[in-house]
């Protein structure tokens, strides 16, 4: 489900580790999305911040899954969907 949801908002996405993290801390975030893949230790800080901000952090299994669901021909640790 979640990389069809993903798929669906394209156009408000934003993508990537500090992209994502600038877009948290400025409020601009409804929803966060992280690969199991990822380096953990580059996506602890987005999971803690969400958390720290409310915001919902949702879990997929793969960055090159992400990465094709947001658009991009690399794969994405982490995406956001803009408020």
């Amino acid at each position: 489900m979640s990389y069809e949801k993903v798929a669906q908002v394209k156009s408000n996405l934003i993508i990537g580790t500090k992209q994502t993290l600038k877009a948290i801390r400025n409020g601009q975030v409804s929803e966060v999305f992280i690969a199991d893949d990822a380096d953990h230790h580059i996506t602890e800080k987005i999971e803690l911040l969400a958390d720290e901000m409310n915001v919902s952090c949702k879990r997929v299994d793969s960055m090159k899954r992400l990465g094709e669901a947001c658009g991009i021909d690399v794969g994405a640790s982490a995406a956001a969907v803009r408020q």
